[in-house]
């Protein structure tokens, strides 16, 4: 009996892929779970992965869920959670390693319209909201005025 010992693995395939290397690639700026969650939905929809990681998350599950996954910075330039804030840092790489998207997760840089912005800059596209989203409802007093300034069909 032959007994054929190729990796047909999922990410194998992905991985030498002639068609699937020239899909989207969409990093995560985010950690753990939330990260993961969108890996996995990423992965279903044939979108390579990315995950950034801080020193002290090198052996954090995220960041092996990924197809690629690049550390931010070094534990003299930043804190574990200041990685993740690191914007400039963040963009530099996602430009060169050819990211066509960035999805923040969920906290962290989630909720700032000047990444959401410096990520459009860059030419990359952002999962959110726009940026003047982000600036009118992340202020809680300014999205309270729209909700009672909004017309609303009844």
């Amino acid at each position: 009996m032959y007994h054929d010992h190729t990796d047909h693995s999922i990410e194998t395939i992905r991985r030498d892929s002639q068609v699937l290397s020239h899909l989207p690639k969409l990093m995560v700026v985010n950690r753990g779970e939330i990260a993961i969650r969108i890996f996995r939905t990423a992965h279903e929809l044939s979108m390579r992965t990315v995950a950034i990681f801080s020193h002290e998350d090198r052996l954090s599950t995220h960041r092996y869920k990924a197809d690629e996954a690049y550390q931010i910075g070094d534990p003299s330039n930043h804190t574990p959670v200041g990685a993740y804030l690191a914007q400039d840092e963040i963009i530099r790489i996602a430009k060169s390693k050819g990211i066509s998207m960035i999805h923040p997760g969920y906290g962290f840089l989630s909720e700032n319209a000047s990444f959401a912005r410096k990520v459009e800059e860059a030419g990359i596209a952002y999962v959110g909201p726009t940026p003047d989203v982000i600036e009118k409802l992340g202020d809680k007093t300014k999205a309270r005025e729209i909700e009672t300034t909004a017309p609303i069909d009844g």
